[in-house]
């Protein structure tokens, strides 16, 4: 059962981070393999949070594979929760958590625990994944400081 999680102290504010990885729709612009991302749909559930039903096709070379999750946005709690719905996962969830470490830093945490259903899929995709993943937590921050300016240490 794989999973990855990593931590990184980014000098950005925690609600900016937030912001950035709730803004799912733009994923395609920065984020490595993901070729495209439609809402199916968006619900207000009041005291800030949020829950998205996205559609994220992920390609690599001959392989493109689009799977469904429900995404929930908990602003006020600075947590993004994405449980897989459907697609070519056994199962799948990641979590998103951001932490204050100052007046314009945080550390985010991220985590993903998966499996896919074929095994073949498995052996094919499963070391591209976990590269993707690190390279995946490095384009959120470049794309930070492309978008909130890079801040100084």
């Amino acid at each position: 059962m794989p999973q990855f999680s990593t931590r990184r102290r980014v000098r950005h504010s925690a609600g900016d981070m937030f912001d950035l990885v709730a803004d799912i729709e733009r994923y395609p612009e920065f984020v490595p393999l993901c070729a495209g991302m439609r809402v199916k749909s968006r619900a207000d559930k009041g005291e800030g949070v949020s829950v998205v039903v996205a559609v994220m096709t992920v390609a690599y070379k001959l392989i493109h594979q689009s799977f469904t999750s429900r995404v929930t946005l908990e602003r006020e709690k600075l947590t993004i929760l994405v449980e897989y719905l459907d697609g070519p996962f056994s199962r799948m969830q990641n979590r998103w958590t951001f932490r204050a470490t100052g007046e314009t830093g945080c550390e985010v945490e991220f985590f993903i625990d998966y499996e896919f259903r074929s095994r073949t899929f498995a052996l094919l995709a499963g070391a591209v994944f976990d590269t993707v993943f690190r390279r995946m937590a490095a384009a959120f921050e470049k794309r930070a400081d492309e978008v909130y300016g890079r801040k100084l240490a």
